[in-house]
């Protein structure tokens, strides 16, 4: 499972770790994911998302029906 967040498309990006010695080596700043479960009235079922935390809020300002009906139009399969 790769490490995207489906509403809002943030992936690992990458930078480098340095030291107090100012060695620079390359690391990883990975999104904060969450699966969450979502419950969508329209058709009385749960819907498993792979979210990150600015999706949560995404979500919470929209609505699920709103951003499932996006995910859809782009070919997600929710």
């Amino acid at each position: 499972m790769s490490r995207v967040c489906v509403v809002t498309g943030k992936r690992p990006a990458v930078g480098n770790r340095v030291s107090h010695a100012n060695n620079k080596k390359r690391r990883r700043f990975l999104p904060n994911l969450h699966t969450h479960r979502f419950w969508v009235e329209t058709e009385k079922r749960w819907v498993s998302l792979r979210v990150s935390t600015r999706g949560l809020r995404t979500i919470e300002k929209n609505g699920i029906e709103k951003v499932v009906a996006k995910l859809r139009a782009e070919g997600v399969k929710v």
